[in-house]
């Protein structure tokens, strides 16, 4: 089965390249430690070839999104430092496809988080900063007909992100009750809260920490996490630009070009 896995990683590799999305892999992926696989050939590539870890994102955090897709888990997929995006930053149209758009909290850490058993009070005590962010999604599975495997394979469907320049302490801010607005100039196009994403987005910040601790990837210091939507994601198209304002932490702004 490794050959098989090696080649739909290097399928995803090339649907990413050339911007030509590819038909839903889940045919050929039948449990979701083979798509987990499938996306650790490629994150090993990618760092064999320069890129360098920067974080994670964690997607499928809405229920509705799980039930939809026939999960009770969320999946993880990997940031890479040339995700990185400046806030206000313009995004080539030429550069993807299917972009997609989505608001989130992003919780920047300041040390590591190694263990399987990892604790609310460790994530509560390595959590810096907490900064608005919105994350580009991208699927290189043609049209969007992805079920689980397809987007774990897809490393978690994953493009870009951009962080906004105001940060957060922990203390004083309100989690679970934040709302969140994101706009498409002057259009409110999604609307969600902090309880959006299981509950609390430290629920997924823990739930990732885990996570990662037991596929021996652990959460570093410096690493951001990218911890699930609070509203519904949004279609981009060129020329669109979108600004996410959450209360109590700020905003941030990505644009798209016309070409």
């Amino acid at each position: 089965m490794p050959s098989e896995l090696e080649a739909i990683a290097a399928a995803l590799r090339a649907a990413e390249s050339d911007g030509r999305p590819i038909a839903p892999v889940r045919d050929r992926i039948t449990t979701a430690s083979e798509a987990y696989e499938v996306q650790e050939i490629n994150t090993r590539l990618r760092i064999a070839s320069g890129g360098r870890l920067v974080g994670r994102k964690i997607g499928l955090t809405n229920p509705a999104v799980q039930k939809q897709l026939g999960v009770d888990q969320p999946d993880y997929g990997m940031l890479f430092a040339d995700m990185d995006m400046n806030h206000g930053a313009e995004l080539p149209w030429s550069q993807g496809a299917q972009w997609k758009v989505e608001a989130e909290l992003a919780f920047i850490l300041n040390r590591e988080l190694p263990h399987a058993d990892c604790s609310m009070a460790e994530v509560l005590r390595a959590v810096e900063y907490v900064v608005p962010s919105i994350e580009i999604v991208g699927s290189r599975i043609a049209d969007w007909d992805i079920r689980f495997v397809d987007t774990v394979a897809d490393n978690a469907s994953s493009a870009f992100f951009t962080l906004g320049p105001s940060a957060r302490r922990l203390s004083g801010t309100d989690l679970l009750d934040c709302r969140m607005e994101m706009t498409c100039g002057d259009e409110i196009v999604s609307q969600g809260t902090g309880r959006a994403c299981l509950g609390s987005p430290l629920n997924a910040v823990l739930w990732l920490a885990r996570t990662m601790a037991c596929v021996e990837r652990p959460l570093a210091e410096g690493d951001v996490v990218l911890s699930g939507a609070l509203g519904p994601m949004v279609a981009a198209r060129p020329e669109a630009r979108f600004t996410a304002r959450i209360e109590g932490f700020g905003e941030t702004a990505i644009a798209f070009g016309a070409r």
